[in-house]
């Protein structure tokens, strides 16, 4: 299979890396494991060379009216549609994912960009707070970049992820450093590409590449507040380098992800919702749906008609739309994925559908795979297996099904299927997870950029997009103006008599309600 990037694009994005070694880094074409790109290795001197460089530049950048920040993401925009489908190719080269997922993918910094371009002057505006005492004291809080910010981005949406953190995090004033996964840097470095094109000034973005491991530390060590995307036990170790720096972080971990089909669902249409909920980039998705609880009355016919359609989903490597489901991204992940499957159908799970390794279309495909009868004994009844798995069960009520969701560590999506949407909110209500979709698996809930996105638990801290995705990068700042002395009486004042005026004071302002 002809790999759609030219060398030529990637040496011209090899130029944004910093890096002061000869060493490289190699990257895979998903499709076929044959070489993809070489790029540059950074060491964590690299690492400080670059928080050093954002520094100096974010003094000046910070110093612009967001108007004058905003201009260069509208031109962003307008490039990221222009060149959608060169960074489609990229997407599916570096991840293997379907050419439906890497569109999708793309939709991610559109929506975030367009969402910051509309709210960003309100959200960081000074605004007027109450001060100590009515016309006495007056306060205002300001919004104050961070400074520089460290962006640690995973593999599985490397495009989405790394400039969910990154647009805001530039339009709030500071600079950032990236650091993505190394088998799938050339689609943010495209779009770093394109922030240039658009007039982002020079050394306000830099991308650090090698393992994570080695320069990661280095990132958390360096920056003013991280933004890390991926597994929870490597989330905890970020969390605990940034608490020993008194620096802040958002973490976006681990799910397990909980789905609810109650007896009212339309069976085909619930198969259907099921189905893109947990098969969307061949499952690696921190918000794919792994655990589906059922209806008992509905049980057998749900099941049924989720295999089928399971069945008939297109597995492939195409850069086209003919393919539904596209490759796991590494040999690691099929052997992850392989493991929770034989170990499930080795206890006694039962395989509705799929449950292969499918090398004939490449060497890390593996089938959609239904599975039931999945007991706490199987790997995959409470361990993440972030592929193509999802289990079936049976349950009878709903305070059985909302126990049943809430059973895990995790808390970042869930979903309930009814068709009445009032019962379906209030089983919402119950479940301990960041978002909840009704009628949906993913989309609804992670789209509506204007909620905030996050987990709970071991699923993170923070949360993406909102008013929260664009404060979490500055510190709040509070200037307040004395008009007339208010802890000091006159010379000739007793301090008692100034005390219980004081107090009188205070409680006529409680009892008019001004203070």
């Amino acid at each position: 299979m002809k790999v759609p990037v030219s060398q030529e694009t990637i040496s011209r994005l090899r130029r944004f890396v910093v890096s002061s070694t000869s060493d490289t880094v190699t990257s895979t074409h998903v499709y076929t494991g044959g070489e993809l790109a070489v790029l540059p290795r950074s060491t964590p001197a690299d690492v400080l060379t670059a928080v050093e460089l954002g520094r100096r530049a974010q003094r000046g950048w910070a110093g612009r009216p967001f108007g004058e920040r905003r201009v260069v993401f509208e031109r962003f925009h307008k490039l990221l549609l222009a060149h959608r489908e060169e960074l489609a190719d990229l997407l599916q080269a570096e991840t293997g994912k379907a050419r439906r997922d890497a569109f999708e993918e793309l939709a991610e910094p559109l929506l975030v960009t367009s969402y910051y371009l509309r709210t960003g002057a309100r959200l960081l505006r000074p605004r007027r707070r109450a001060g100590a005492m009515p016309l006495v004291v007056g306060a205002t809080e300001l919004r104050v970049p961070k400074g520089v910010v460290g962006v640690i981005a995973p593999w599985n949406y490397p495009l989405a992820l790394a400039m969910a953190d990154a647009i805001p995090a530039l339009l709030a004033g500071n600079a950032v450093v990236l650091k993505p996964d190394s088998q799938t840097a050339l689609s943010p470095l495209f779009a770093i590409e394109l922030l240039h094109r658009a007039g982002l000034p020079d050394h306000l973005i830099q991308v650090v590449l090698g393992d994570g491991p080695v320069i990661g530390p280095a990132v958390v060590d360096g920056v003013d507040f991280v933004a890390f995307t991926g597994s929870t036990r490597t989330g905890t170790e970020v969390a605990t380098r940034a608490a020993a720096r008194l620096i802040g972080c958002s973490l976006e971990l681990g799910g397990k992800n909980a789905m609810i089909v109650l007896e009212d669902a339309k069976p085909d249409r619930a198969a259907e919702i099921a189905t893109r909920a947990a098969f969307a980039n061949a499952g690696q998705l921190c918000l794919s749906m792994e655990r589906v609880y059922v209806h008992e009355t509905i049980f057998d016919d749900f099941a049924e008609r989720f295999a089928a359609a399971t069945e008939r989903l297109r597995l492939g490597a195409a850069y086209d739309y003919s393919c539904d489901v596209g490759s796991l991204v590494s040999q690691a992940q099929l052997k992850t994925v392989t493991e929770h499957v034989d170990d499930a159908r080795a206890k006694g799970a039962r395989v509705l559908a799929g449950g292969r390794p499918r090398p004939d279309l490449g060497p890390y495909f593996y089938e959609p795979t239904v599975l039931a009868e999945v007991t706490p004994d199987m790997t995959c009844h409470a361990s993440e297996t972030f592929g193509p798995v999802v289990a079936l069960y049976p349950f009878g009520t709903d305070d059985e099904a909302v126990a049943l969701a809430n059973q895990t560590v995790y808390g970042l999506n869930s979903s309930v299927l009814s068709a009445d949407t009032a019962r379906a909110t209030r089983i919402a209500a119950r479940l301990r997870t960041g978002t909840v979709n009704i009628n949906d698996g993913v989309v609804s809930g992670y789209g509506s950029t204007d909620a905030p996105m996050g987990g709970m638990g071991c699923s993170g801290l923070g949360r993406r997009h909102g008013a929260e995705g664009l404060l979490k990068y500055t510190e709040a700042q509070t200037l307040a103006v004395q008009r007339v002395p208010l802890l000091s009486p006159p010379k000739w004042l007793p301090y008692g008599l100034y005390a219980r005026g004081m107090a009188g004071t205070l409680r006529l302002l409680r009892r008019l309600r001004v203070r």
